[in-house]
């Protein structure tokens, strides 16, 4: 018997897999710090100039998220540090970076900032309040497996 998948519309988008909803108190916990206004925002030229050619690690509260390995012409590479991996785009949005994935609907934009010379993403329109955090870059990119294989 072969499985099913999910329609598209009701997978869930990689911000919301897993437990990874950053709590309201923790965001104004992370505002309220003083190297929080001494951010840099990121534009998106500058945001390109940072990452292309590397991959990016992020955790979330504390714990391993995901990585995006971002390359030339705003293509990037996000996985869950599963072994699969979504393809995708970038581009900006207003002040915000957004990203398109192949197999998901509707951007996902960003604003992105350093903070101490790490990469932190402020998810926009997530009433969770999103924040991812680098906790690595490398050279390499991203393992990736393919797409599932079903039988």
């Amino acid at each position: 018997m072969e499985a099913t998948k999910a329609p598209l519309a009701s997978a869930p988008r990689p911000w919301q897999a897993g437990p990874m909803r950053a709590p309201l108190a923790l965001c104004l916990t992370l505002s309220a710090l003083p190297g929080h206004a001494q951010d840099q925002v990121l534009s998106l030229e500058a945001f390109e100039r940072l990452v292309t050619g590397q991959t990016f690690y992020f955790q979330s509260e504390g714990r391993d998220y995901g990585a995006e390995d971002y390359r030339d012409g705003r293509r990037v590479r996000w996985s869950f540090l599963d072994g699969e991996c979504l393809e995708g785009e970038y581009y900006a949005e207003g002040p915000l970076i957004c990203f398109s994935y192949e197999e998901f609907p509707g951007p996902q934009c960003w604003e992105f900032r350093l903070r101490g010379g790490r990469l932190v993403g402020l998810f926009e329109g997530d009433p969770g309040n999103t924040v991812l955090i680098e906790s690595g870059r490398r050279d390499e990119p991203l393992y990736c497996l393919g797409p599932e294989v079903g039988v």
